[in-house]
């Protein structure tokens, strides 16, 4: 007896795209290759999907979805700003997590079935003193930074699996690094603090800049 396979859905076409690029990045990502998972011909795809562009859009609203960036807006009791800033760490480690996620929510458009998730979103920022465009130009400046953050991220890892940054309490690297360095203290100076600091630190500075500066002009 023969089994019956599945009907093929767009959740499948994404799920199945999301689970070729955490494999293989983006490159690995095809119609022909989700096609093959799904035990269908590539052109049954465009049922579902009309490029690969839109394929991308629905990525990235697939992954934020995952990540559970919260379109309902602030718990109770929490403040706008602290909301946001929760939102963009829980995007910034969902990112990092999956090889090339930050180039597939880059320049992503949203769908139809996201526009009153926005919708609240700028309500909860209108709310708080801005106009409807200064709103949507908000989420564009924290979106920006974070995709553009994730993506430095994702290619020093890259780099530092072939050459790993040094231990900064490695008496004889900072010994060759204060030579080297001799006549440029300061730059010596900000190496060795930030040898001591986490990975994430850079990106928590910059979040801290635009949190607190859209506090200060709309709180």
């Amino acid at each position: 007896m023969t089994a019956t396979r599945a009907p093929v859905t767009r959740e499948a076409v994404v799920s199945t795209a999301l689970a070729l690029l955490a494999d293989g990045g983006l490159e690995a990502v095809s119609f022909r290759r989700i096609a093959t998972r799904l035990g269908v011909s590539a052109p049954t795809l465009y049922w579902h999907v009309d490029s690969k562009r839109q394929l991308m859009d629905l990525m990235a609203e697939e992954l934020v979805r995952r990540n559970e960036a919260s379109s309902a807006g602030p718990r109770p009791g929490q403040p706008w700003w602290e909301w946001l800033r929760e939102d963009a760490r829980q995007l910034f480690t969902a990112l990092i997590a999956t090889r090339d996620a930050p180039r597939v929510v880059a320049g992503n458009r949203p769908s139809a079935e996201a526009f009153a998730g926005i919708e609240r979103v700028l309500g909860v920022l209108v709310e708080a003193g801005m106009t409807p465009g200064q709103a949507q130009q908000t989420l564009f400046a924290i979106g920006a930074y974070v995709i553009g953050s994730a993506t430095e991220w994702q290619a020093e890892a890259d780099r530092a699996a072939a050459q790993p940054l040094p231990d900064g309490d490695d008496e004889a690297a900072n010994a060759a690094r204060a030579r080297a360095l001799a006549e440029q203290p300061l730059l010596l100076s900000a190496i060795s603090e930030l040898l001591h600091q986490p990975h994430s630190a850079a990106f928590e500075h910059g979040l801290d800049l635009l949190v607190d500066g859209l506090r200060a002009r709309y709180s």
